[in-house]
């Protein structure tokens, strides 16, 4: 068996702080767990995710959501952990969209020769999250073939 990664946790001073900002940015849903009684919440990241409603192989993987027992990491401060990179369409405007509803932006987006155009963000608890797009601002593909968008 490979040793893949299939499931990402966060971690919430005010959980629903963040379901309401992750829900709004990227469509993501989330079903609290053990019927109300535990600070664990499932996240449905969508469509083609391991794991998805229709039981096909998916790509992406889905998450959970949980109370932080400590305070919320500091703006500056170094990443303690791992963190979590979404693949999107359009890096831009999900940066802007993500500011308006209270994330920071940690790097702007760039573009990555060979990679992709990427940014990050803190979102409103602190925690850093990219974004990732194959396509670079002029409208190429940097991953894969090399085609135009």
């Amino acid at each position: 068996m490979a040793n893949l990664v299939v499931h990402f946790e966060m971690h919430a001073s005010e959980p629903q702080k963040l379901i309401d900002f992750y829900s709004n940015l990227l469509g993501w849903q989330f079903q609290q767990y053990g019927g109300g009684d535990q600070p664990y919440w499932v996240i449905d990241t969508g469509e083609g995710a391991i794991g998805n409603a229709a039981g096909e192989p998916g790509l992406g993987i889905n998450g959970g959501l949980t109370q932080r027992n400590s305070p919320p990491p500091e703006v500056g401060a170094p990443v303690n952990g791992a963190n979590i990179v979404i693949g999107v369409d359009d890096v831009d405007g999900l940066m802007r969209r993500g500011v308006e509803l209270g994330a920071t932006e940690a790097l702007p987006a760039t573009d990555w020769p060979g990679i992709g155009r990427g940014g990050y963000l803190l979102d409103p608890d602190g925690n850093v999250f990219g974004l990732i797009s194959p396509v670079l601002s002029d409208g190429t593909v940097a991953m894969g073939a090399g085609a135009e968008a």
